[in-house]
């Protein structure tokens, strides 16, 4: 005779082999709509106009409109056409396998992380240009892919299933809005690796507690990257202050777009919301789980045992305190083929906020400062960008800017020089909960951590009122 304890094993493991039950199986909006997955071809058939839309985004296109760049002069700008101190440029290092002396693949180029299947975005929209769109990399759960190579030598991105019909199928049916782990997989590992880009936008944001951030915390708010950033038509909101082009000129994203513009409650506190933003206060430090890139040295390879690779001289930092500044929205940037206007400490000003204490639409906003070191063509005064991707592999920094200058002037012997570069990116990630916001003598104390005298003081504000 079976005891109760035997029988009630037994119907779990009945329950085991027969697999979930109906109700929970997970379902997907797509997945009947198609019978097997042939390219972003198959999207078009239902999602063409989506597609067009897409094509005209920033995540495609990689440059934008860009009315917040004092010296834009009017044109679109973004990743393809101007220069960033992490990387430089995607001209000289766009696609392929870069392979070490172990056969170890230790880069990809800097098309791993767009929203398209190999071939570099076009301004004239064709067919060929839409089925480029990798609509499969925001939009399926559990999608990845990898680098081909066909007969011809082009490369070309796929999905690491596409000689798996079925499960390709399976993954490509998976079409849901973006989720967390989409979007940080590119936007947390720009530059070269974990959190060394950004700084406020770490792997952890997956998963995190509201400490962490008190928006993205599953056990707070658990909100999504596109509850903030997504807008209409593929059009994604906020530009921070080191980006050139915005998808939303007229629709910024600004804390007041989900909070009051005085929401404490306190008078003493609601009146610094006038000249201070939210961040200062409300993310105390960033790079907490991952540390990030603070000083990249070009003009110094640094070689890399374990991974045989090379790269520049990186000082890392981590539980960074964010520097502060004035930000009135807008920003300058030092732009390619442009003769560079150095600042007074004779660096280049990749990206730089502007405003001043005495500008009533400034405010002081949190900062990464990030500094390089980069080369510049000596006579024309014009940054150069670099070609990675085969640095990496033989550290030759020498050949990196030649091909640099070639890819970006058509200047095949350049003379250049290396210089000091500084850009301020904006911290916007990471808020802690208000309990742990910084107190007023975090700041208003000697010894604290605002440099008043940076910001346009004589000396602490509130301190003098005391003397």
């Amino acid at each position: 005779m079976k005891t109760t304890a035997t029988l009630a094993v037994s119907l779990v493991i009945v329950a085991a082999l027969a697999g979930p039950s109906p109700a929970a199986r997970q379902t997907y909006s797509h997945q009947e709509y198609f019978e097997h997955y042939e390219g972003t071809s198959t999207c078009l058939e239902c999602h063409q106009e989506e597609a067009e839309d897409f094509f005209h985004s920033q995540h495609y296109q990689w440059q934008g409109e860009a009315p917040n760049i004092v010296n834009s002069h009017g044109d679109k700008l973004g990743k393809l056409n101007t220069m960033n101190d992490f990387c430089t440029n995607p001209m000289p290092s766009w696609i392929g396998n870069a392979v070490n002396s172990d056969g170890k693949i230790i880069a990809q180029g800097c098309s791993k992380c767009h929203a398209g299947l190999g071939k570099k975005p076009s301004i004239e929209m064709t067919r060929d240009q839409l089925e480029n769109i990798d609509c499969l990399i925001c939009h399926a759960s559990g999608y990845r892919r990898d680098l081909y190579q066909d007969e011809a030598g082009n490369w070309e991105w796929k999905p690491i299933l596409w000689k798996n019909q079925a499960g390709l199928d399976s993954v490509s049916k998976r079409i849901g809005m973006p989720e967390r782990t989409m979007c940080l997989r590119c936007h947390s590992g720009a530059g070269g690796g974990p959190n060394f880009k950004r700084g406020d936008i770490e792997y952890a944001l997956n998963e995190c507690d509201a400490d962490f951030d008190v928006h993205m915390a599953a056990e707070g708010n658990d909100m999504a990257c596109a509850d903030c950033h997504g807008g209409a038509d593929h059009r994604m909101r906020g530009r921070g202050t080191d980006l050139s082009g915005t998808d939303n000129p007229d629709d910024p994203l600004l804390c007041t777009s989900c909070h009051d513009e005085r929401p404490h409650g306190q008078p003493v506190l609601d009146g610094h919301t006038e000249r201070l933003y939210c961040t200062v206060c409300h993310i105390t430090e960033f790079a907490k789980a991952d540390s990030t890139d603070m000083v990249r040295d070009w003009s110094t390879p640094k070689h890399h045992e374990e991974a045989n690779k090379y790269s520049a001289t990186i000082t890392f930092g981590s539980n960074v305190k964010p520097v502060l500044a004035w930000f009135n929205g807008r920003s300058r940037i030092a732009r390619l083929g442009e003769k560079i206007e150095y600042d007074d400490e004779g660096r280049i000003p990749v990206m730089v906020p502007q405003g001043d204490r005495k500008d009533k639409q400034a405010k002081l906003h949190a900062f990464k400062v990030h500094r390089a070191v980069l080369p510049v063509l000596q006579h024309e005064q014009w940054m150069i960008p670099l070609a990675v991707d085969e640095f990496f592999i033989d550290g030759d920094i020498e050949k990196a800017v030649i091909e640099g200058a070639a890819a970006a002037y058509g200047i095949h012997h350049p003379a250049y020089e290396w210089k000091s570069a500084i850009r301020y990116m904006g911290i916007f990630h990471e808020v802690r909960p208000a309990s742990e916001a910084l107190q007023c003598l975090d700041c208003h104390t000697d010894g604290g951590r605002v440099d008043w005298k940076a910001l346009g003081y004589k000396e602490d504000p509130l301190l003098k009122e005391f003397r």
